[in-house]
């Protein structure tokens, strides 16, 4: 690998964060992200940066999406679907984003040598065995009780959150 093989991309499951975020009570900058990212190796190139995020409505978020997308992110958005969960009675939203995550991974595969996944989703562990077989190499970011095992075992390198916390937390400043 010589120092031109480290073109880096960043996926960032944006719903999985908010939930890890929650969690650890506390939220990251996506611009901190980028940086930390960028310069963590000194001959880094940031090819692509994609957040992938569920909308309520088209207008939701809006504020939100213009600043990623002002940072560089590439924004991809999915209408909430409601779902009636029979066991609480309840209906609770969801949308899910993996398929366009994977899409967009093997889409751009030639880019990039690097990934970092912003997950903790095990769904993505056979994506990650394939493009770890691709020479790709794979760093997840999750945090504790967030992250599935065979995400954790299929990736090259696993980041808590906790560990860069200093590094990416979102500051008032």
């Amino acid at each position: 690998m010589g120092s031109s093989m480290n073109r880096l991309s960043i996926f960032v499951d944006g719903n999985n964060m908010f939930y890890a975020q929650q969690k650890n009570g506390w939220f990251f900058d996506p611009r901190r992200v980028l940086e930390y990212f960028k310069y963590e190796q000194s001959d880094t190139t940031l090819i692509n940066a994609f957040w992938y995020t569920g909308l309520k409505d088209p207008q939701d978020q809006r504020g939100f999406r213009d600043a990623l997308i002002s940072l560089g992110y590439t924004v991809r958005t999915k209408i909430l679907k409601e779902y009636y969960d029979d066991a609480s009675g309840r209906y609770s939203q969801k949308a899910n984003l993996d398929i366009e995550i994977v899409v967009d991974m093997f889409n751009t595969v030639d880019q990039y040598d690097r990934v970092v996944l912003f997950s903790g989703d095990g769904d993505f562990e056979r994506a990650i065995e394939l493009l770890r077989s691709k020479n790709t190499h794979i760093t997840v970011v999750s945090t504790e009780g967030m992250i599935a095992r065979e995400l954790r075992n299929a990736t090259d390198r696993y980041i808590d959150l906790n560990d860069i916390r200093d590094q990416i937390e979102k500051t008032d400043a």
